[in-house]
């Protein structure tokens, strides 16, 4: 299994829709750089976000997630409160190749602001636009914002196709068009 550099990547995008929208180079001017890079893909966060919120005293649980544990936001920026944590999703829509796991890791503008983005690895055959986890760990307010980076995809190549993939085993949260919350 290797990593991939930028020519498989933009090939991939050109040749197979594996990201859209596709930005061939990596955009800095005024905003936190997206668009491809060395050995891999920095995606952009869209403008809408779930937050999560105290108002209702609901309590977290992945089995019986309840949705009053959060509320939605758009706009151009999102706050996200001290010591809290918020959903949200790209602005790039992701078609993975079958011999292909991508990694993705958060961009060191934010981590630097205690600002940590969790996103679970694309598996293969996995297609959708990402819900991306973002934690505010500081106990101060974070600001992040829409249609900029937000974290860097790593895509792996496997010597030979899975046996299994996503779309096989009809994964629940395949083909997804907004932010997805956690289902059983």
């Amino acid at each position: 299994m290797g990593l991939k550099s930028d020519h498989w990547i933009e090939k991939q995008a050109r040749e197979h829709r594996m990201i859209e929208p596709f930005e061939s180079s990596q955009v800095r001017d005024g905003v936190i750089s997206f668009g491809v890079s060395s050995y891999g893909y920095d995606i952009r966060v869209a403008d809408e976000f779930k937050i999560f919120t105290n108002i209702y005293s609901a309590v977290v649980d992945p089995k019986h997630f309840d949705h009053k544990s959060m509320v939605d936001f758009k706009g151009d920026v999102c706050i996200i409160p001290p010591n809290s944590f918020a959903l949200a999703r790209t602005v790039e829509y992701f078609r993975i190749p079958r011999k292909v796991l991508t990694v993705c890791l958060g961009k060191s503008t934010y981590a630097r602001c205690g600002i940590i983005v969790n996103v679970t690895p694309f598996e293969p055959e996995w297609e959708g636009f990402v819900t991306l986890e973002i934690s505010n760990t500081t106990p101060l307010p974070a600001k992040i914002y829409a249609n900029e980076g937000i974290a860097q995809v790593l895509f792996f190549e496997a010597d030979e196709e899975c046996r299994i993939s996503y779309a096989d085993k009809k994964g629940k949260y395949q083909k997804q068009q907004s932010i997805e919350l956690p289902k059983l």
